[in-house]
This record gives structure tokens, sequence and C-alpha cells, in this order.
């Protein structure tokens, strides 16, 4: 019971910074009131409405996670910035939302975890935090004024923290520039140019989308990557895209191919013997964990149990601490306050005291001589003992 009862309160005491973490990253604001010498110059608008941040895709915001939208004015002297901010539940829907609004137009900066601009408007996104900052005009020192307010943006607690794992998956030789998209809902997909419709992905089924645009010989190619929970469902899917779009004569090169629970689709102006080497060079590597019991964990570690009983003991320690010195304290302000009233007595108190000391009583002595007989000991009466039978 006792281990019971400490490894609770160790748990209390680990939880507890964890929750206080998460809602003080849902309560802090996004955008600060200051950042490189821009001063806010009007209230930040704050709404929890998709329709506010985006009235054309608010449904694409939903399906990355959004939870929130900020949007304040800057000024500095004459000059005027305006920045719009959309928090999501973690860093896969803003890092989906990023890749779904830049194009390939846009020039790679290097602002939060990664950004995008094109003259006046720039595009970056930190931990789940996505940013828009429209410019009056660019100078100079405006990439490093942008990465210092990527700096003041509040980073979301633990997982949410982790970026999506399958758009790794996209070869990087040959790959065009901003191009890449992360999808995570139909609404998105159907937004984008891609060879296979929402229908047929089934996002229902725990569908995730990554496609990228590369350079051929003949063109462009398009290289869509679908992941699914389990290569069960990633099989059947399979099926079904190809059911879909049957070889044709003349049409353009559609070739697919599954690696465990990926199906990777290659499409556009590229020749078949390039679009088999881009199919080639995806590859699922799943990552093999041992999970047999090694009795390392919490329940089994003498050394967690001491220090929950280390952590327990300080802990009473000083509670018993900051209640001496407060019991303390109450009777030093009580006697300065009120003098000889609470806790100390007055010198006219009398006290009511009993003689009952012997010999010096007379009394007891006078008992002691005429009732000798009296104070005599009792002594029980001796019985012989009765013969056996």
């Amino acid at each position: 019971m006792k281990r019971i009862l400490t490894v609770l309160i160790v748990s209390l005491f680990a939880v507890l910074p964890a929750f206080a973490a998460e809602s003080k990253a849902k309560a802090a604001p996004l955008l600060p009131s200051s950042f490189a010498g821009w001063q806010e110059t009007q209230p930040v608008r704050t709404s929890t409405d998709p329709e506010t941040a985006d009235k054309v895709y608010a449904g694409v915001l939903k399906e990355y996670g959004f939870t929130g939208y900020e949007s304040a004015s800057y000024t500095r002297g004459e000059r005027k910035i305006t920045i719009n901010a959309i928090r999501f539940k973690d860093a896969s829907g803003a890092y989906g939302a990023f890749t779904f609004y830049k194009t390939p137009q846009m020039q790679v900066e290097k602002i939060g975890d990664q950004a995008a601009s094109d003259n006046q408007r720039v595009l970056f996104y930190r931990g789940n935090v996505l940013v828009e900052a429209v410019l009056d005009r660019v100078t100079p020192m405006s990439a490093a004024e942008l990465r210092e307010l990527a700096g003041d943006i509040p980073l979301p607690p633990g997982p949410a923290r982790n970026l999506p794992s399958l758009p790794l998956y996209l070869p990087r030789q040959a790959y065009l520039p901003n191009s890449a998209k992360y999808v995570l809902g139909p609404l998105a997909l159907a937004g984008i140019d891609a060879p296979v419709s929402p229908q047929t992905v089934e996002f229902a089924r725990g569908a995730e989308v990554a496609l990228a645009q590369y350079n051929s010989g003949s063109g462009a190619a398009t290289l869509m990557l679908i992941s699914y929970p389990t290569p069960q469902i990633a099989g059947d899917r399979l099926r079904a895209i190809d059911s879909a779009h049957p070889p044709q004569d003349g049409a353009p090169v559609f070739l697919t191919r599954r690696s465990g629970p990926l199906v990777a689709i290659v499409t556009g102006a590229v020749a078949p013997r390039e679009a088999k080497s881009l199919l080639a060079s995806v590859n699922y590597d799943p990552e093999v964990t041992w999970n047999q019991n090694t009795f390392l964990g919490k329940r089994d570690n003498m050394g967690g149990l001491l220090v929950g009983v280390v952590l327990l003991t300080g802990v009473i320690l000083g509670l018993a601490i900051v209640a001496g010195i407060a019991f303390g304290g109450i009777r030093i302000l009580a006697k300065r306050l009120f003098p000889d009233r609470v806790f100390d007595r007055a010198e006219d108190v009398e006290i009511i005291q009993l003689n009952l000391r012997w010999p010096d009583n007379p009394m007891i002595r006078w008992n002691l001589r005429e009732n000798k007989e009296e104070n005599r000991p009792l002594r029980a009466p001796v019985q012989e003992k009765p013969p056996y039978m």
C-alpha cells in the first residue's frame, strides 16, 4: 500500500507540470506586443472560427486541426506590417497548411521551421503555428526581423511538436522546390492537382497523402504517396486505384507500387523507365522494437522508488517548516499586538495551592496516628487446600 501511494504521488508530481505546460501553451498569446522595433498599433484580433482566417478554405483548415487565429498590425516609423497567425493542434497541421498555401514560384527562406516568400508576402511556420507576414516593402533586414518574431512564438508541449514522417519518403533527387504537399483530408486533396480523387483515397480509413513534383526528361512528373494504417488496407486501396485508372493508349503514364502500408503513384510527363525508377526509390523502412519485458520499468525500478520517497520526504519537511514558521510568526505577532492578553499570563493571577506534603501537614499526621487499624493493609485469609478426590 505504501509503495502504491508513493508511486501515485510521484506520478502526480510528474503529470502536473505537463498539464500546466499544456494549459499555459494554450492560453499564451501567439503574437507579441513588439518585436525588432515594431510596435503593435491596434488590439490583436482573435477568433476560433476558421472562416475568420480564410473564408474560402475554412474546411481545409479544419482538416489540418485548426484551433485559433490571431491578427495584429505593427508600425515602426512610417512603415507598416500585418501579421496573421493560425494555431493548429500539432505541428503536422501547421506543416500541412504551410504546404497547402505555398506555391512553386515562392523563394525558400530561413525563418522559423520552414519559410517561403513571394515579394512582400512571407509564409512560415514554427511548431504548431502558421504565420503570414505582409510587408509594405522588403528590406535587407526583413528576414532577420521575422526570425526574431518567430522566436517569440510559443511552442507546443510534448508530441504535438513532432512533424509527420510521410514526407521523409519523398525522394530528394530531381525534386522541384516548394512543390511538396501534405494532405490530411478530402477538401485539401481536392484543392490541389492530385492524380487520384479523394473518394479513391478514402481518408476515413486513416489515410495521409504526400505529393511532390519532379523533373524528368520529358517534363514534370508527379509522385503521390498514400500512407495507410496497415499493409492490408494499402493493398486493398491499391487495387481500387488500379481499377479506377486502367491503362489506355495515348494516356499519360500512370504507374503504381506498394511498399508496406505505403502506396506510391507516378504520373505526368515522364517516360515509363523514369517512372519505374522514381517508384523504386520509395521504400518503406519500418522500425522494429523489442517489446519483451525487461523488468526495468518504473514499477520495477528501485531507483524510481527511492526518488519518490525522497521527494515525498522533502514535501513533508517543507510543509512542516512552513507550518512551524507560520505558527511561530503568529505567536510573535500576537505578543507584539496584544501583549499579556493571548499567550502570556498577567502577574496578578492567583494560583490555588494545596499543601499536601507529609509530614508538614498536621491533618495527615493525626489521621495516621488515630487510625492505624484502618490504614493497615488488608490480607486475604489463608485457606487450606481441599484434598484430591
